[in-house]
């Protein structure tokens, strides 16, 4: 499966907070605790790829916790990539076994979500509102599944009707990681 995702620098966020819910209903607050690992030669971000356990806790408590690899990107103008994730019982469990497997954790941060999960020409999407302390300003990502590189373009295409329809400009797509840019933040204020 592909991610079929983009994401914008949300330029109003109180602004785009109200087109969600007036568009997809009262929207899911998550926090995400997201560590990334990799070998110590850091293998997997030269070949493109991610090691990430993300520890998802919800507005009623409640807690998931997910193991995900993303593969190299498939394609370079949205940053669509391959993505293998499962739930896993466990969370210190499954950092000991990245661990055990020879990988370090890289970084580690925190993403307060909104999550908005909708279907849209007959694929299912998720609008995520994100906020991230150490990155100025807020994000939009929206999501959808490709089965393969063949289906892409059109997922993508549902993508950007969804991001047009919520009034956010081609200009304000990012690349960007969020890895990237925390890593950076975390340069500049003297913390690595």
């Amino acid at each position: 499966m592909i991610e079929a995702e983009l994401k914008a620098l949300v330029r109003e966020p109180d602004a785009l907070l109200r087109r969600l819910e007036r568009a997809y209903g009262p929207g899911r607050a998550e926090l995400y605790r997201d560590t990334y690992y990799d070998t110590p030669d850091h293998q997997l971000a030269l070949d493109d790829c991610e090691l990430r356990i993300r520890e998802v806790t919800g507005a009623d408590g409640g807690r998931t916790v997910l193991l995900t690899y993303k593969d190299a990107r498939v394609d370079e103008a949205s940053g669509s990539k391959p993505e293998y994730e499962t739930r896993v019982a466990d969370a210190e469990a499954a950092h000991a076994i990245v661990r055990g497997l020879g990988h370090r954790p890289v970084l580690a941060f925190e993403k307060r979500c909104r999550n908005y999960g909708f279907v849209r020409e007959g694929r299912r999407m998720l609008a995520t509102l994100v906020r991230v302390a150490e990155l100025d300003g807020a994000f939009l990502e929206v999501e959808t599944a490709a089965a393969d590189e063949r289906e892409l373009p059109a997922a993508l295409a549902a993508v950007r009707a969804v991001l047009a329809g919520l009034g956010v400009p081609e200009g304000d797509l990012t690349t960007e990681l969020y890895t990237t840019a925390v890593a950076a933040a975390r340069l500049r204020d003297g913390r690595s």
